[in-house]
């Protein structure tokens, strides 16, 4: 038995998919906005004996298409008001199915130098953007918690200068990260993740605002003691979940350097901001930070999972997840590129950064400033 289809039955294939694409794209409004959540049905609808010799394509997308139609909370609808799950634009989607033919590995820059260099470019539009020098850096994740625990592995690698080879065995004093009680727990996650366990962020009150109050982490750094313990990091958030707030990012800059902490900024959904004109003043001190966290699938409204994560500190990422192996090309030894593999948490890497290039071919950077106005005035 082939896998492939002859090309007049990849057409019709196509066809299939695109007609019934198409009218759940023009027609969203008609669904419920969100399903029944009867588990038995669900389940009860999954196709089982059929996955031993298959079914006909035509029949095989019909049932993956009424099962989303029927078991999914439709984010496309005009009447879904949940977090950050837009309506996908067009060049998103196309840019996924362009993305999934050609199926690029990003894992080595001579395996496809013309995806990674447009990543490489949409990561210094970025930067520009946000107030970074040409010397920073970055890279495209899958989501904002990969890009928040990147952040987390940056700040540990930086000030422990064995981390990549002794991890948190090497460590003197226990690494304490400060951020928000609004802050995204992404942040919980990531600490659980490297090792360093979550009783090590601390989270610091709000203010009235709703915004992290810096007297009260202050405070908290001149308690800290510091024969058992060392502040790794602060996290200000541009965006909290619960309500948009973003917090005093220039005081907690200047905390920051005054203490040589690390600052990230977790931006992933007030981020979009940056490309507004009327917006940009909300993010200022930004500019000033270590590292950011974006999410392009939010504001943006390209398909999941779209982010990226940046950095003013042009040796850290290499110097967080560079690697050698024989098994991998060379030419990164003769061209002054960075092989993606040595620069990532990611090894085989999905060609992300198209779904932002694409949309901004199709829209250019003042589509996008006039959206995001068009939606803050109506907010």
């Amino acid at each position: 038995m082939q896998f492939d289809f002859d090309n007049k039955q990849r057409k019709e294939i196509l066809e299939i998919v695109f007609e019934k694409l198409e009218s759940y794209y023009s027609s969203t409004k008609d669904f419920r906005t969100n399903p029944d959540l009867n588990i038995n049905e669900i389940r009860e609808s999954l196709l089982t004996t059929e996955l031993v010799n298959g079914i006909k394509p035509d029949k095989a997308i019909q049932h993956v298409t009424n099962g989303l139609e029927a078991f999914s909370v439709h984010t496309p609808h005009p009447k879904y008001f949940g977090l950050f799950n837009p309506r996908s634009n067009y060049a998103g989607i196309i840019a996924d199915l362009i993305t999934a033919t050609y199926n690029p590995q990003l894992a080595a820059w001579s395996h496809a130098p013309f995806a990674v260099e447009v990543e490489e470019l949409i990561i210094r539009e970025f930067a520009n953007k946000f107030g970074y020098d040409k010397n920073a850096d970055g890279v495209f994740t899958t989501g904002g918690a990969e890009a928040n625990l990147t952040a987390m592995l940056c700040a540990l690698n930086h000030k422990y200068q064995n981390f990549a080879k002794d991890g948190v065995f090497g460590l003197d004093k226990k690494p304490v990260v400060f951020c928000s009680a609004e802050a995204h727990h992404s942040i919980q996650k990531a600490a659980k993740v490297v090792g360093i366990g979550y009783n090590l962020v601390k989270s610091i009150p709000i203010t009235d605002e709703l915004k992290l109050d810096t007297e009260i982490l202050q405070q908290k750094l001149n308690e800290l003691d510091s024969s058992i313990y060392a502040p790794l990091m602060i996290i200000g958030t541009a965006g909290t979940t619960g309500t948009g707030t973003i917090d005093e990012l220039n005081q907690l800059s200047s905390i920051c350097k005054k203490n040589n902490i690390w600052f990230h900024v977790d931006a992933a959904y007030g981020g979009g901001a940056i490309l507004s004109q009327d917006l940009k003043h909300q993010l200022i001190g930004i500019e000033k930070s270590d590292s950011i966290t974006f999410d392009a699938h939010k504001w943006m409204s390209v398909p999941m999972g779209t982010s990226i994560f940046l950095t003013s500190r042009n040796d850290i990422l290499g110097k967080t997840f560079r690697i050698t192996t024989e098994y991998m090309p060379k030419e990164a030894d003769k061209l002054t590129i960075t092989e993606p593999f040595t620069h990532s948490i990611q090894w085989s890497r999905r060609f992300i950064g198209l779904k932002v290039y694409l949309s901004l071919l199709f829209y250019g950077w003042q589509g996008y400033e006039q959206t995001i106005n068009h939606q803050a005035k109506m907010g």
